[in-house]
């Protein structure tokens, strides 16, 4: 685990395969916003028609993506351009990835093709390679000044804290 987690050669292979992926997702994104007719409703109503469709997602479609389908549709495309952009970039590589796998996953539930499982199962290797999938990229920066900026606003506030007699 340690190798996916830390060797610089596997950091250069996952800067290949998130940046593939990050492309993926801004010309799915893109694509939804620049054709002015993106509207997510057809598809929530077909998958609640789908008997592939699993019974409890059916129901949450139903009830929740499909009445907020205006939502939903900006959701889509918003969330498609922005996982695409934080990952080509590298920053914050692992949220991205996860909320990637997570949108694939609910497309995949919702009826659509393999695609979504290649990527969802791609996606997972840039989240168990941790900070390694962001090593080529803006993480290797931001991490550690987030990182040292809440260190300092954590002891700054345990410092006010203290009471003196």
């Amino acid at each position: 685990m340690s190798f996916i987690r830390s060797n610089k050669i596997v950091a250069a292979v996952l800067a290949l395969l998130r940046i593939y992926i990050g492309y993926r997702w801004v010309t799915a994104g893109f694509g939804k916003m620049t054709s002015g007719g993106f509207e997510a409703g057809g598809f929530i109503q077909m998958a609640t028609e789908n008997s592939a469709v699993p019974g409890w997602w059916a129901a949450f479609l139903e009830t929740v993506a499909l009445p907020y389908q205006g939502i939903f549709s900006l959701m889509v495309m918003w969330g498609e351009l922005l996982v695409g952009i934080a990952l080509i970039l590298g920053i914050f590589t692992n949220f991205a990835a996860l909320m990637g796998i997570v949108m694939n996953l609910s497309f995949l539930f919702s009826g659509s093709g393999m695609i979504d499982a290649q990527m969802a199962t791609a996606a997972v290797f840039l989240v168990i390679a941790g900070n390694n999938a962001g090593r080529l990229g803006l993480d290797r920066w931001i991490l550690p000044f987030l990182k040292s900026a809440i260190i300092k606003q954590h002891k700054k506030q345990d410092s006010e804290d203290v009471v003196v007699v």
